[in-house]
Parts: C-alpha cells; sequence; structure tokens
C-alpha cells in the first residue's frame, strides 16, 4: 500500500518527534510491504514565521490530498503577543475544521511498567487506567462568534458564545458509541445541564441516540463530577464524550494519571478515512534541539493512524507492542525516567522502538 502523508513537523520540539515516527513507519513499510510518502507542510509558528499567516492556503491543499495528515507540535512563547487570529494554534482550528475532522480521540491508558509515575494513590492506579475521551471538536465555544463591546459603567465587555446543533451532538454521539463496542461497551456522556442549555440538548440527543445502542451502557454525568471522578475511581470509565471545552479540559486532567503527556496519542476524525494525527504535549520549546523528548505519543498516533485510517490493524499492534516491550525493559526518556530506568535521548528511543518492531 502506498500511503501519502502530509506532515507538520510544527515547532520546537515538533521536528524531532516527527523523525522518529516516520523512522518507525519506515521500518513497518519494509516489513509490512507499504511506503509512505511524507510531504512537509508549514502549520503554527514556523508558518507565521515564513509566511506571516499561521496557516497557508498551500498547507490546506497538500492537506486535502493527503491520505492522513501527521502533526509534531506548535507553538510557543515566541508568538504569544500575537493576537488570537494571527496564534499558531489557529492553524489547527483550520486544519481541523477543513478537513471536517469533528471528533478528536485521545486514549489514557497507565502502561503497567510505569504505574510508578502515575500520581494516584497505587490502591487507585492498581485498578488500572485505560479510557478513551471523545471529544467534539469543531463547535462550541471555540468556534462560536466573539468580541467584546462598550459595557458602560461595567468598561469593556467580552463575549463567547456557546452553541451546539442536534446533528453536531450527534454525530460525535455515534462516534463514541462506535468505539465503545470494539472496547468494554460503555459510554458516559458529560456535560452541565443543570446550568447550560446548550448541555440540555445534548443530554436529551444523547439519551434518544443511545437507544440505538442498547447493547452499550450509558450514563450521563456533570462536567464537575468527571473531573473528580478521573482521579478518584479512573478504572469506571471506558469512552467518555462530550463538549469542546470540557473535552479540552478532561483529556489534559486524564493524560496526567497516566504518569506524562509525553506517553498519549491522538487523533482527530472525521466522516472520511482521512484523519490528523498528533501527540497530545505541546511545543516543549525549552528542550528542543537537545535530544530529550519523548517522541512515544507521536509514534503511538502513528499506530492509531494505520489502525483508523487505513485499517492496518498488525501493523498498528506491532508498533504497541514495540513500545511496551521497550517500556517493561526499563528504556525510558527524561520524563518518565524512574530510579531503575535506561535513559535514552528522543532518537535512541526511536531506534530502540524499532529494534523491536516485528
Amino acid at each position: 500500500m502506498d500511503i501519502k502523508l502530509a506532515v507538520v513537523k510544527g515547532d520546537g520540539i515538533g521536528p524531532e518527534i516527527v523523525t522518529e515516527a516516520e523512522k518507525v513507519l519506515d521500518r513497518i513499510g519494509e516489513l509490512y510491504g507499504h511506503t509512505f510518502v511524507y510531504t512537509d507542510i508549514l502549520a503554527g509558528g514556523c508558518a507565521i514565521d515564513a509566511t506571516g499567516v499561521p496557516l497557508p492556503e498551500e498547507s490546506v491543499e497538500i492537506a486535502l490530498q493527503s491520505d492522513s495528515v501527521l502533526l509534531g507540535a506548535v507553538g510557543g512563547p515566541k508568538w504569544d503577543g500575537l493576537p488570537g487570529s494571527m496564534r499558531p494554534e489557529k492553524a489547527l482550528l483550520g486544519l481541523r475544521s477543513k478537513l471536517g475532522l469533528f471528533a478528536n480521540v485521545r486514549p489514557a491508558k497507565l502502561y503497567r511498567a510505569l504505574a510508578d509515575a502515575c500520581p494516584l494513590k497505587p490502591e487507585i492506579s492498581e485498578n488500572g487506567i485505560d479510557l478513551v475521551i471523545v471529544r467534539e471538536l469543531t463547535g462550541g465555544l471555540y468556534f462560536g462568534e466573539r468580541g467584546r463591546k462598550d459595557g458602560g459603567e461595567l468598561g469593556e465587555v467580552a463575549f463567547d458564545e456557546l452553541e451546539y446543533s442536534k446533528m453536531e451532538i450527534e454525530r460525535i454521539g455515534r462516534v463514541a458509541f462506535e468505539l465503545a463496542r470494539k472496547r468494554r461497551k460503555k459510554v458516559t456522556s458529560v456535560d452541565k445541564a443543570n446550568v447550560i442549555e446548550t448541555s440540555r440538548l445534548w443530554r436529551e440527543t444523547m439519551h434518544a441516540l443511545s437507544k440505538e445502542y442498547e447493547d452499550v451502557e450509558f450514563e450521563d454525568m456533570l462536567v464537575d463530577n468527571c473531573a473528580m471522578q478521573l482521579v478518584r475511581n479512573p478504572a469506571q470509565f471506558d469512552v467518555i464524550v462530550t463538549e469542546n471545552m470540557f473535552g479540552d479540559i478532561l483529556s489534559d486532567e486524564a493524560s496526567m494519571t497516566t504518569g506524562s503527556i509525553g506517553m498519549l496519542p491522538s487523533s482527530s476524525l472525521g466522516s472520511t478515512t482521512r484523519g490528523m494525527y498528533e501527540p497530545i504535549h505541546g511545543s516543549a520549546p525549552d528542550i528542543a534541539g537537545q535530544n530529550k523528548a519523548n517522541p512515544i505519543a507521536t509514534i503511538l498516533s502513528c499506530a492509531m493512524m494505520l489502525r483508523d485510517s487505513f485499517d492496518l490493524t498488525a501493523e498498528a499492534v506491532a508498533i504497541e507492542n514495540a513500545v511496551a516491550q521497550v517500556l517493561n525493559e526499563g528504556w525510558r526518556t527524561s520524563d518518565i525516567m524512574d530510579e531503575n530506568g535506561k535513559l535514552l535521548g528522543t532518537r535512541e528511543m526511536g531506534d530502540k522502538i524499532i529494534e523491536y518492531l516485528k
């Protein structure tokens, strides 16, 4: 199979971790008879520096012509002073919108070898953490009308509009239910229906949809309770589905229960097989270029891509098994280092994972 990938190496540690992911994909290609063709595109801070905008039209066109998009990381303090419309993060929102990617899928899994890195008490972590947060990506506050106005005696007033349609809620719900059917068959829908009208529509729509999936256990949970339960008893969750801003916050919280955000992949999916795959961590400019970054989240994002966009399950499992074996044998990057660990740099971790690919 020939696979065309648009690649956003991005900012900070992005180029380093993407390079290791490409090395792993190339080895998978050798072992399983595939060819990966990479086309680098500009997005984020590096695009601002080169073209004056966070997402050039040429980048969008190449992404639309590709089978999927692999993204490292964008942003950093260098561009913090820019107006909102020109920030590097606008590139992510733009790509998701242009590619029709409305579902963000973020697994949070605690590897047995990294149990000591979990910040939760052992009596909690020993029950296991293996959940997925499905976050709606193209609606809600991040895409609503916004602005500022004169508030008279109140001074300047800023506003952001929160809006969701039944269609948007239903399609993200289907992603969650279909995913749950492949896992442990439980969906937790998270909202704030006791306060917010959009959450009331969310709850009504999810309840109606759940009747089509009688084989999947379904429950509602308020967002504040969910935030608490993620640290009190994360083992209770299988698939969590929620709106854009709640999902943004909860997925970062869930990631930290696993010990390091450097371990966790994610995907952004739409109604076609084309997706965008990226680690959930940021660009970490403080360690950029020092061979310290953990490439595992980006490498695992490639495994998600092989499985979800190209139906290459054996290849995905090969990557996941290689990562698990490397961890089980004590190899670590600095962010997951423990007293018995054997320290590797970014490049060396990529090489070690390739050694165990079968």
